[in-house]
């Protein structure tokens, strides 16, 4: 039995607690990364009032967990739910709350709206069934300034005007700053421009999370980029979804592993997640089009001119070679062809009589599509996962069951896949590190004071999971399917998940993040 624990007993067991809600008889981690230990936890309102063994005043409402874990609610640090949370129809955040998930961050990989306080009012009006916190989306605010996707430096006055938005988003309670370096506009951005606007973030108390670079052969000339930027803007830096992609880039885990404890032991802020599956998912055109003709537009410029036009279609077929000349990439979602969903590209270039290079200048035509892409080693997943300062995350996004998607299942299983079938299962990492990965850690990554923990005066966000259970049951092949296991979920001290149903209540906040006076 665990230290704080311990004392939390001690000090509670002589009064009575009077509570609205008592989950009794469960194995309690909380969130600690210690060992689970038999108790109860006490909630009045949105708070937790007591955890371990205590006598109970009144007639509270009992949930039996014996049997059962008991466990902070998740928190995923790496959503693409911006869109999705303000919409009537996914807004409940269902796919979430049934991996356990009571908070969601989104702005990541450099996307997502601006304007944080419209954006949390709008949140704060409509509800929302989990907690959301926000990162100031770079690339959509260098769009924004720099009217699109503009290939080269800001002008003075044009950085000046992103650092002045970035100081406004912070005071408005954003998080922190996400960049997506392949993306564009952000992958036209120099290291200079993202110290420059990232100082203004840390001044804040906030963090710099990014898409890197490059997470194949360069990974590691990439995480010296943000190792760089951590050091020169002075704020803690994270490693969005963190992998080894590629074959050519398999077994460099070790060496990238290494050079962040290097980091770490050296006193820098730096620290990572992941979602616990060896296919990626992002647009095809980021996948295969070389950046500075993702747009429809320019790329048929590009491939009608005589001389550009053969090294562009070289470099696509160089991008779909190093992908078994498309058979690691599937369709998740495109919608002129849904028939074509859960093909790979050449297993469409076959059934159309097509070369791989022309079906996917089909699709870029059709205004693309969103793809699967399995360019990950088991071997490499597993070193990353086994690391103390990954967290887990999902890199996911609100989903309906009745979505005409395919989309990848990281957004119905992560949590579960990680805790269940890796920790549970397959002892890949202990059970308590799994939970910690999911709750405490990413609580201390965003600083979160009064969540991630089973504590007295600490937010209701718990979860209550069946260990035989909980697991995914998405696939890539049927992926709109929530996770098993999951028997009570509760967010700010309200019922959100009950016996592995949703209960449609809308309890999730705008957290807004404290500035540094």
């Amino acid at each position: 039995m665990h230290a704080a624990l311990l004392v939390t007993f001690s000090l509670l067991a002589a009064d009575p607690i009077a509570a609205d809600l008592v989950l009794r008889g469960g194995t309690v981690y909380d969130g600690s990364n210690s060992e689970g230990a038999a108790g109860d936890v006490a909630i009045k309102g949105d708070r937790i009032i007591a955890v371990g063994k205590f006598d109970i005043a009144g007639s509270p409402r009992i949930i039996e967990c014996k049997g059962l874990i008991v466990a902070p609610g998740f928190i995923d640090l790496h959503s693409h739910s911006d869109s999705g949370i303000v919409q009537p129809k996914t807004r409940h955040n269902a796919n979430f709350l049934m991996q356990g998930c009571t908070t969601v961050v989104t702005g990541n990989c450099g996307s997502g709206p601006t304007d944080v306080a419209d954006y949390f009012k709008k949140i704060d009006t409509g509800g929302a069934g989990t907690n959301i916190l926000h990162l100031l989306p770079h690339g959509s605010l260098r769009s924004r300034v720099m009217k699109g996707d503009a290939n080269r430096p800001p002008s003075p006055d044009e950085l000046a005007q992103m650092k002045k938005l970035a100081e406004q988003a912070m005071r408005d309670g954003a998080c922190g700053m996400a960049t997506g370096l392949i993306y564009t506009p952000g992958t036209f951005s120099k290291t200079d421009e993202l110290i420059a606007i990232a100082e203004v973030v840390g001044k804040h108390g906030g963090i710099y999370a990014s898409h890197i670079r490059n997470e194949g052969t360069q990974l590691l000339e990439s995480f010296d980029e943000i190792l760089t930027i951590g050091k020169l803007a002075n704020l803690p830096v994270h490693i969005s979804h963190i992998k080894a992609s590629g074959k050519a880039a398999w077994g460099l885990a070790p060496d990238a592993i290494q050079r962040i404890r290097d980091a770490r032991t050296a006193g820098q802020r730096v620290t990572a997640d992941q979602y616990p599956y060896t296919a990626s998912s992002t647009s095809l055109s980021a996948t295969v089009i070389p950046a500075e003709v993702r747009i429809w537009e320019k790329l048929k410029a590009a491939l009608d001119d005589a001389e550009q036009g053969p090294k562009v279609r070289h470099r696509i077929e160089q991008s779909l070679g190093g992908r078994n000349g498309g058979e690691s990439i599937m369709i998740a979602s495109f919608a002129p062809e849904r028939s074509w969903q859960g093909k790979t590209i050449a297993q469409i270039a076959k059934s159309t009589n097509q070369s791989p290079l022309d079906v996917v200048l089909d699709i870029m035509r059709r205004d693309g599509a969103q793809v699967v892409n399995f360019g990950m080693n088991e071997d490499d997943v597993r070193l990353f996962m086994r690391e103390p300062w990954v967290a887990t995350a999902s890199d996911g996004s609100t989903q309906s069951l009745d979505s005409p998607a395919q989309p990848h299942p990281r957004s119905f299983g992560t949590f579960p896949r990680k805790i269940g079938r890796y920790a549970i299962e397959g002892k890949i990492i202990p059970l308590q590190q799994a939970i910690y990965s999911a709750s405490g850690l990413p609580a201390k990554v965003l600083g979160l004071p009064d969540r991630g923990y089973l504590k007295p005066d600490y937010y209701a966000d718990v979860v209550v999971f069946d260990p035989a259970t909980f697991r995914d049951v998405a696939t890539y092949e049927k992926p709109l399917q929530w996770a098993t296991g999951t028997r009570v979920v509760l967010v700010n001290g309200q019922i959100a998940v009950e016996d592995e149903r949703p209960t449609e209540k809308l309890a999730g906040r705008a957290i807004r993040h404290p500035v540094k006076p």
